[in-house]
């Protein structure tokens, strides 16, 4: 490695998927890259850890700036073996995807690519997840790449506050445009499909609908989205409601 910026980049698609993949060869602009990703989808991981099974690693490749390794664990798993065992210094950077598929409004909490950069953010490092709004594997990231480095140019340039990270959500297609939002109010509904195997026992499948709780709000990640802009919203890993500590203290507990 060289005295260039040092990038860890994980996603929850796996190291095989067209996302990652698009990610580091933008990265490879700003730094020495490692990339540490599963060596499967791990979709809906959110900040799952591996305990009950010894994490492996595999190096796929290795040139003068760019060494990919895969592993058998969660996108967290992956953070924390770079941080811990395959980088030989802290990185400068955790960027993390570019994800397929959505990660605003409630997703934000089950989503292994975000994730990945809560992780970041726990060892104090600026990180930054990005994920498209496309489920397709070979969605088409053209569109988003020259926002990519016009976002994370400004990330360098500026800094985060330290234990907070951003999550970007970039529409499919024609983009027109950036908006730094909140977190949307959503839910998903109907979310198990019973079904019966050729058995006759009952299983459950993940499925369902989401709903937007705040279609009238204008300053939510949902919203910048429908207008085809891309979503910037800050997150952190210190989740206390300190509007509601002052109300709480007066309860007679």
């Amino acid at each position: 490695m060289t005295n260039r910026p040092l990038i860890l980049i994980s996603n929850d698609d796996g190291v095989n998927a067209k996302g990652i993949s698009v990610l580091t060869d933008v990265m490879k602009e700003f730094g020495d890259i490692v990339v540490v990703a599963p060596d499967s989808a791990m979709s809906g991981m959110s900040s799952a850890l591996t305990s009950e099974t010894p994490l492996m690693v595999t190096k796929v490749s290795e040139d003068e700036s760019c060494t990919i390794y895969s592993c058998n664990g969660t996108p967290v798993d992956c953070v924390k073996l770079g941080f811990n065992e395959l980088l030989d210094r802290k990185p400068d950077y955790v960027v993390s995807g570019i994800n397929h598929g959505a990660n605003s409004s409630i997703s934000v909490i089950y989503s292994g690519t975000v994730g990945a950069a809560l992780e970041g953010c726990v060892h104090g490092v600026p990180s930054i997840a990005f994920s498209l709004c496309s489920h397709n594997v070979d969605a088409d990231f053209s569109f988003s790449t020259t926002w990519i480095r016009k976002i994370f140019r400004q990330l360098i340039s500026n800094g985060i506050p330290k234990y907070t990270c951003l999550n970007i959500n970039i529409p499919d297609g024609e983009i027109k445009g950036t908006e730094v939002c909140r977190q949307g109010l959503g839910v998903w509904k109907n979310e198990m499909e019973k079904r019966t195997d050729p058995r006759g026992r009952d299983y459950y499948w993940l499925t369902g609908n989401f709903e937007n709780m705040e279609s009238r709000a204008e300053d939510t990640d949902l919203n910048a989205l429908d207008q085809n802009r891309i979503s910037i919203v800050p997150i952190k890993i210190d989740m206390t409601d300190m509007e509601v500590i002052e109300n709480i203290k007066s309860w007679n507990i």
